[in-house]
């Protein structure tokens, strides 16, 4: 959870941000669209080496980006707005997995304002630019400081969260999901449910990350699953190259709690609830599983086994998932596809959860 204080606009700031959201906000899939392209024109070592160029192909990242400021803004200005901290603290533990450090915002933060600026041109007033600068420099503020947190936690410099993870074995689970287990140091203390970030070389010399979900772990190093879907999957399991840079842990879906637990993964989705499993002690536990036609189950075993040893329950659906016979005031936890989440969180309601957490494999999970 987010350990900085809810961040507050002037008076002044507050109803200029406010009477002009509309417009920024109708403007805004523009503004991201010419921001990440100056931004990569000008440091294209961020777009070989930092930002995720599928979801930049897909539009992903810029629709992230998008919503988050507008989000954020409105969070300040609207009291009925839900609080800033989940989507805050799932925005800082994804900057921590990839290393980013407080000198670039300063880069996004040029970029960003320039882009403005070029949109809308004359409707930024001198007020209206000192507005928004200062919701920028209250979302850098909180994000920096619970990253520098997160960092600290770690024991490690800002950004520096990078090791050397020399691959030990692998195992096919699927035609499409190997297992892979890595030696590196740092790992011992991982959180159950917590990622890394696994980066490779790829053929044209981009140095590409993506985030998979750790499985297991221990004093020598941990594992992950990973599914052939992109060019960093693909590139993983085409080469199984000897070694890859990993980040040390991240991620604040974790287990928490001492509620019974009700566990609803659909196709690959089941990775971080096999990493939450490993950690649950003394709980009732049921696991639900959404298999998608023609994919397979691929951590079938593992989850029969670590729910087994907890005298929990394991139910398995094939394509749609109906929600019956679940506990009262259990957590959650649902972690699939947007349809898949869009299909079981209004039902979820009628159990009465104590929480619910949900993980989405997009840039935008958070507004789920």
């Amino acid at each position: 959870m987010l350990t900085t204080t809810h961040p507050r606009l002037t008076p002044e700031h507050e109803r200029t941000v406010r009477e002009t959201l509309p417009l920024v906000g109708a403007h805004i899939g523009e503004i991201t669209r010419l921001f990440y392209r100056s931004m990569f024109a000008a440091h294209p070592e961020l777009g070989q080496d930092l930002f995720n160029r599928g979801n930049q192909r897909s539009g992903g990242q810029q629709k992230a980006l998008a919503a988050s400021v507008a989000t954020f803004a409105t969070m300040l200005v609207d009291p009925g707005a839900r609080p800033p901290e989940g989507m805050l603290s799932r925005i800082a533990h994804k900057h921590v997995s990839l290393g980013v450090t407080a000198e670039q915002y300063v880069v996004v933060h040029d970029h960003l304002f320039a882009a403005i600026g070029e949109v809308l041109g004359d409707a930024v007033t001198p007020e209206v630019a000192e507005a928004w600068e200062e919701v920028y420099r209250l979302l850098e503020e909180v994000l920096v400081g619970e990253e520098r947190a997160l960092y600290r936690r770690a024991g490690v410099d800002d950004g520096d969260v990078f090791v050397t993870a020399r691959l030990r074995g692998s195992r096919a689970l699927t035609p499409r999901v190997t297992e892979l287990t890595f030696d590196a140091p740092g790992f011992a203390d991982t959180r159950p449910g917590q990622y890394t970030s696994i980066g490779v070389r790829l053929p044209d010399g981009a140095r590409q990350l993506r985030q998979y979900s750790l499985v297991d772990w221990d004093g020598r190093g941990f594992t992950v699953v990973v599914q052939r879907d992109g060019e960093v999957s693909s590139h993983l399991l085409d080469t199984l190259p000897a070694t890859v840079d990993a980040t040390l842990p991240a991620g604040d879906l974790v287990l928490a709690g001492d509620e019974p637990l009700v566990l609803v993964g659909s196709g690959i989705g089941s990775t971080p609830l096999v990493g939450i499993l490993r950690g649950v002690r003394d709980r009732p536990v049921t696991v639900l599983h959404v298999e998608q036609p023609g994919v397979g189950y691929a951590q079938e075993e593992v989850t029969d086994r670590l729910v087994a040893a907890l005298g929990g329950e394991h139910r398995r659906f094939t394509g749609e998932v109906e929600l019956a016979d679940l506990p009262e005031g259990a957590r959650w936890y649902l972690c699939g596809g947007e349809r898949f989440l869009r299909a079981v969180l209004p039902q979820v309601g009628r159990f009465a959860p104590a929480a619910v957490h949900t993980e989405l494999f997009t840039p935008n999970d958070w507004l789920v």
